[in-house]
Parts: C-alpha cells; structure tokens; sequence
C-alpha cells in the first residue's frame, strides 16, 4: 500500500510503541503458515518476531479468528503476559495512540476483551433491518424514534485491534467473543473498516494518502514503516 507491503504498517505501529514505552516488555509473534510472509519480515531486523507456525485444523475459511490468538497465547504462555494484544493486518489505519488508548481501556476494568470500533453511521434501532418470520423487513430493534439521533449510540467493530486478558484465554472459550465481558475503544472513522475486496484495497491506499497529510499519527506509522522497510524518506 503505497510502496509499502501491508504487514509493515502493523510492524510499525509495535515499533513506534516500544520506543515511546520503553519500560513495556513485548513479545512480538506471528501465527502464519505462510512462508512469502515470513520472507517479507525478515527484510527488517530492528523487530525480533517470534514465528509460530499455523495448525493445519486453524487454517481454515471458517475457523474463529479468536482460536488462532489462544493457541498463540498457549505457545507464549511461558512469558506469562499480562495483556495480549492481536492486530490485523488488514486494517492498517491505526496510530500509536490508538494501541496507547486499548491499553489504557484494559486497565480500567476486568474486561475478558477490548476491542476497537468507529461510532456506526446507521443505527439498528432506526435505518437497519432485517428479515422477521413473516417474511417482512423491519428495524433489527424494536423502538420508535423519528430521528437517528434519538437512538442509543451504536458502534461497528473496525477490526483493528482487539486486547484479550489471559484468564480469558485460559479458558475454553463456547460463545462469540462479543457474548462475553467486552469494552470498547473508539478509534477515528477513516471510511474504509479493513480489506476484503481488492476494490477495498484501491480506496484504502487512494485514502491513505489523504489521511496521512491530516493525520499525525497515520502519518508517523507510514514513516516508520518506510524506514522498517528500508525505503529513504523524503
């Protein structure tokens, strides 16, 4: 994205956090089976990176995302971690502050997760429906308000950053994570959530450079992230 492979935008985000945290003890550790990916990380050598290899029975399309983190929290399990911390590659608009502000959100409750999500701009109490049984399309929650406004506040999960506690992960895990004790850490809406299409892609990148001249912060990860990968910045 932009000169610079994706997974070095996540890679620097760490970076910048450890610098500007330098008392924290990180573990960085990728859970992958693909080896182009490990080839790609080891072009830097400022970032340790512990390399755990993908289970053949978690590979799969439909395989729970939080699976993969617990049993890379198991293989890490002797560093004892107070707090463990996914980030997706695929949502690469994320600052410092952001990983800064999840953290902080951990510490004021005994959340089992924290996740990042963008205030929503349709409201399933007011313009969402879905199918009921008798076949019709109405509201996903019952309610009578006039105006968007009135609703309670809802949020859409970005899929950026999610922070599980490790007695959360110790434990077998039945339900979705959102019906367990979850917190919320709101992040700035950029338009584009993540990358499923390449057509998400194309606006994530054209977006990007907007962003980057308005923002500070996704603009110091783009820095870092040329200097990770060793592209001079001008």
């Amino acid at each position: 994205m932009n000169g610079i492979p994706l997974v070095y935008y996540t890679l620097s985000s760490i970076y910048l956090y450890k610098e500007k945290h330098p008392q924290d003890t990180i573990t960085l550790a990728v859970n992958t089976d693909s080896e182009p990916l490990k080839e790609l990380l080891k072009k830097q050598d400022k970032m340790p990176i512990l390399y755990i290899d993908r289970k053949e029975e978690l590979a799969g399309d439909t395989v729970p995302k939080v699976a993969v983190i617990q049993d890379t929290y198991y293989q890490c399990k002797d560093l004892h971690p107070d707090l463990v911390i996914d980030l997706d590659i695929t949502s690469p608009y994320r600052s410092v502050a952001d990983l800064e502000n999840i953290i902080e959100k951990c510490n004021e409750n005994e959340f089992d997760i924290v996740f990042s999500v963008v205030e929503a701009r349709r409201s399933p109490y007011f313009n969402m429906v879905e199918k009921k049984e008798d076949g019709y399309f109405r509201k996903i929650c019952s309610s009578n308000y006039t105006a968007r406004q009135q609703a309670p506040v809802s949020y859409e999960l970005n899929a950026s950053i999610y922070a599980y506690s490790p007695a959360f992960l110790d434990q077998k895990i039945e339900k979705t994570i959102l019906d367990y004790r979850c917190g919320i850490s709101v992040m700035t809406d950029y338009l584009v959530l993540d990358i499923d299409s390449e057509e998400d892609f194309q606006m994530m990148q054209y977006l990007h450079s907007f962003y980057c001249k308005q923002d500070y912060g996704l603009n110091e990860v783009y820095l870092a992230s040329r200097r990770l990968y060793g592209v001079e910045n001008k």
